[in-house]
């Protein structure tokens, strides 16, 4: 008798990465796409989320990783958002740097991610106001 187990919330990419990451202790799909910078932070991005969901901590330690190494002004506040609401310290703390230099918090000020962050995570701008002294 098969049955068949639905997984809601994930895209069937994302759980297989994470079924082979619990099956064999590696992320290739990290490493494959690690010459496509967007596609690399997605898949991290989502696979963190996934991580964080079934308490896979040491995959999501990796996640953070990988992302870290990929920070730029167009996935940072989205990174932010997700550090935030995943209890990643690590992540947070490099986005917050990252973002601090007047220059740099102005660029990611125009993304979609940024109005995003606005819009979901009031307590990091909050700190973003205490940390970089402007208003935002």
């Amino acid at each position: 008798m098969n049955e068949i187990v639905e997984i809601e919330d994930m895209e069937a990419p994302i759980f297989k990465s994470m079924l082979h990451f619990i099956y064999s202790d590696l992320v290739p799909d990290l490493e494959e796409l690690k010459d496509d910078k967007d596609a690399s932070v997605a898949m991290a991005q989502f696979l963190l989320v996934a991580a964080d969901r079934y308490n896979l901590e040491r995959l999501k330690k990796l996640c953070q990783i990988r992302i870290c190494d990929l920070i730029d002004v167009n996935n940072v506040a989205i990174t932010l958002t997700l550090a935030e609401q995943h209890n990643c310290s690590e992540l947070k703390a490099a986005c917050l740097k990252f973002i601090k230099p007047p220059e740099v918090l102005a660029a990611v000020a125009l993304t979609d991610g940024f109005k995003h962050m606005i819009l979901n995570c009031s307590e990091i701008i909050e700190e973003l106001r205490k940390i970089t002294k402007y208003s935002i």
